[in-house]
């Protein structure tokens, strides 16, 4: 047994997961006076399985999703399982879907003023242009902040394919298929900045917001501010394919999460514009959400982690890693699904996801989290220590909610490799890795 390097070039990554944290694993698992508890539920746009439920569109998700609101869940985040970027919609679980939602645990000790549950809204937004670039995202995320200003918070989109595939292709990261619409949208009153674009008639932002009834919104909620931050990756390619990828995610993030900030939602530039050479980088961008109080700067886990189908069923993914951080109050806030589509040994169908996690930073003498103005943390040089977990492969566990699988079990033997070590990532070298 030696270390070796793990080149970017090398497209056969076959550990099952890694994580890269600010923290070391002592510090990840300490306690804290929030606990959250998860739900995972998968939906299918072409048809119910045992453990899917079908919906004709994902617009359907408010009706679909309301008897957990009722139980004090949120939407946290939504993702397509498998990122069928450039391939035809015959590759399996093209049109499934995953949302993941997320609560406090209940406590003797949590009280609330309001006991009236946030209501899920979705909203159908024209795109300008036939795929996602700076100039088309931009508007958008100026489109977000005029809603929030109504009162609403928001909660993360997906790009919806309204008639399929368009000459073999899928022009984005999240989209899924429905019936076009009986009439052209219109463009709202009020969104200049889209007037004189062209609209795609393939393509619509579906956009998840939650709102309160009057006088029941929490105060954090209210007036949010959302933000564009650099999202940029290296990444390695058979042909047009992108075959593996590799990111400074620490470093992305590190100063928007000292601010306070939550990462809420992300866009990647996945098409390469008819012509142009083919890049061995892609750009995109990160929405990070900013409340109106001070809340303490984050800590933050950033999970590369692979879904694995068997049959019909996921065998391998992130929830029973997100289940057992849920326990030392980590709230997973943003699911960035990537192109990656392999098979395993065994013949299953492989994909990997980028899975962000945050918590407020903890004093390393009360165990409460530190003010702003106190935070070591905002000391951190941009170079931030980064830990790879590479651990055993993850199993669910059988159970369900509501008729729908809840991912359990542990992670203890992958996080046992967040120790005290650890190395710093520097720009251009290779990842370092025990063979």
């Amino acid at each position: 047994m030696g270390c070796g390097l793990r080149k970017l070039e090398d497209p056969e990554d076959s550990s099952p997961g890694k994580i890269y944290s600010t923290l070391k694993r002592p510090q990840v698992e300490t306690k804290t006076d929030t606990v959250y508890d998860y739900v995972l539920l998968d939906f299918s746009l072409e048809g119910s399985r045992p453990t899917v439920q079908y919906v004709s569109s994902l617009s359907e998700l408010p009706q679909a999703l309301q008897s957990y609101y009722t139980q004090g869940y949120v939407l946290a985040a939504l993702h397509p399982i498998i990122l069928s970027l450039g391939r035809s919609l015959s590759l399996p679980f093209s049109l499934l879907y995953r949302a993941i939602l997320a609560r406090p645990r209940p406590s003797n000790q949590m009280a609330s003023t309001c006991h009236s549950a946030p209501v899920l809204r979705v909203e159908e937004w024209p795109l300008p242009g036939d795929s996602l670039t700076s100039d088309t995202v931009r508007p958008l995320i100026d489109r977000v902040n005029s809603s929030a200003r109504g009162g609403v918070q928001f909660v993360g989109s997906v790009l919806q394919q309204m008639s399929g595939i368009t000459n073999g292709r899928v022009h984005s990261p999240k989209r899924s298929c429905q019936s076009p619409p009986r009439t052209p949208p219109q463009t709202p009153p009020g969104d200049r900045e889209l007037e004189n674009h062209t609209y795609s008639a393939d393509l619509r932002l579906l956009v998840f917001f939650h709102s309160w009834p009057q006088g029941c919104a929490p105060l954090d909620s209210l007036g949010c501010q959302y933000h564009q931050g650099a999202l940029s990756m290296r990444v390695s390619r058979k042909g047009q394919v992108v075959s593996a990828l590799e990111a400074d995610w620490l470093e992305l993030t590190a100063a928007y999460y000292r601010k306070g900030w939550s990462l809420v939602d992300s866009f990647v530039y996945w098409d390469t514009p008819k012509g142009e050479p083919v890049p061995r980088s892609l750009e995109g961008l990160f929405v990070y959400e900013e409340r109106s109080t001070s809340p303490p700067p984050n800590d933050t886990i950033v999970v590369e982690q692979w879904t694995v189908i068997e049959g019909s069923n996921v065998k391998t993914d992130y929830g029973p890693l997100l289940h057992t951080l849920a326990e030392f109050g980590w709230l997973l806030t943003c699911v960035l699904p990537t192109p990656i589509v392999r098979h395993d040994s065994d013949g299953n169908l492989a994909t990997k996801q980028v899975v962000f996690l945050q918590r407020p930073v903890r004093s390393s003498t009360s165990g409460h989290p530190r003010n702003q103005t106190a935070s070591a943390h905002s000391n951190v040089s941009s170079r931030s220590v980064s830990r790879v977990v590479s651990g055993s492969v993850l199993l669910p566990a059988v159970g369900g909610v509501g008729g729908f699988p809840v991912f359990g079990g542990g992670y203890s033997s992958s996080l046992s490799h967040l120790e005290e070590g650890g190395f710093e990532q520097e720009e251009g070298k290779a990842e370092v890795t025990c063979m």
